[in-house]
């Protein structure tokens, strides 16, 4: 029995979730098919183009994501503090970027009407399910793809299911399962074989914050690593030293058994994980783990909190 998803993502637990969905059967994202012969790579720039989109609605961070032929990865940090600080007509303008909204909140955001006190009141309880929605991974995932699924059927000239019927989360409780999981999704292409290197998958969030040139770039998609002055950041690793842990986290899972440069031993030693069990999340993150990811004391604590005697899972990142 599939278990509830708003058991699955609680803000509660940690503000961080991985996020794949799948097409149905043999529907086919993007790339070429290998049935019919015919070639859906331009498809690969719908999902990119829209994932943009949606992070200049939702507060949320497009922390890693990556767009495979019949699947996709998306990292996504909630941030419900921002949510919180913004204005009614924030919130309103935001939902309308996307959804038609209601007639008394046109109104509300329209300088020519005045409302009454109970249509002011109609309207603030509406922006605050708004709101609650704007932080919502479930409501980000439908958007991202339903919008998709419309697209592609109708171009196909085809009706019914294009993705399986839920996506799949998994909760990321630390750092450690964090840039594991990051590595798992940027090095996708590269473990499928579409890519020789990291730098040329296309369509990763790697190759996006190379192109973009992520040193001077302020767009949500970038502010996770450690920066000088920046001590909010999600991860302790500076970018530079994500592009060296990921060279070699493809030369690990391309050759087997590649051992850890020297240059990268201390990042492995500030996360306080072993480098082999690291680099073997970071090549298998999604079978390695269920529901929920981190190393041995976060999981251990979760269980702990949920009264679960186990996480499934073949194995923890060691703490």
């Amino acid at each position: 029995m599939a278990t509830a998803r708003k058991k699955l993502i609680n803000c509660a637990d940690t503000s961080v979730y991985h996020c794949i969905t799948r097409c149905v059967r043999r529907a086919r994202l993007c790339g070429k098919d290998p049935l019919t012969g015919k070639d859906y790579e331009y498809r690969r720039h719908w999902v990119e183009k829209r994932l943009h989109l949606l992070q200049t609605v939702f507060s949320l961070e497009i922390l890693a994501y990556a767009v495979m032929p019949n699947h996709t990865h998306l990292l996504l940090h909630i941030d419900v503090k921002t949510a919180e600080q913004y204005s009614d007509a924030e919130v309103i303008h935001r939902w309308h970027t996307l959804f038609r909204g209601t007639l008394l909140t046109h109104k509300f955001i329209s300088a020519n009407h005045d409302l009454s006190d109970i249509e002011k009141e109609s309207v603030k309880a509406t922006v605050a399910v708004w709101r609650q929605r704007l932080t919502s991974v479930s409501w980000f995932m439908k958007s991202l793809n339903e919008y998709i699924a419309k697209k592609a059927n109708k171009e196909d000239d085809c009706t019914g299911h294009f993705w399986e019927g839920r996506f799949k989360s998994q909760a990321i409780l630390d750092e450690t399962a964090l840039l594991a999981c990051m590595l798992y999704i940027d090095l996708n292409p590269v473990r499928a074989g579409l890519a020789n290197t990291p730098e040329s998958s296309d369509f990763t969030s790697l190759n996006y914050r190379l192109k973009n040139n992520y040193a001077k770039c302020t767009n949500n998609i970038y502010n996770i690593f450690n920066t000088t002055g920046n001590a909010n950041n999600l991860v302790s690793v500076t970018f530079e030293q994500y592009v060296l842990l990921i060279d070699e986290a493809a030369r690990y899972i391309i050759k087997g058994k590649s051992a850890i440069k020297t240059d990268l031993l201390p990042i492995m030693d500030r996360l306080q994980v072993e480098s082999a069990q690291f680099l073997n999340a970071s090549s298998s993150f999604e079978t390695s783990f269920s529901q929920i990811a981190g190393n041995v004391h976060s999981m251990q604590q979760y269980a702990h909190k949920h009264n679960r005697r186990q996480i499934k899972g073949t194995f923890c990142l060691t703490n």
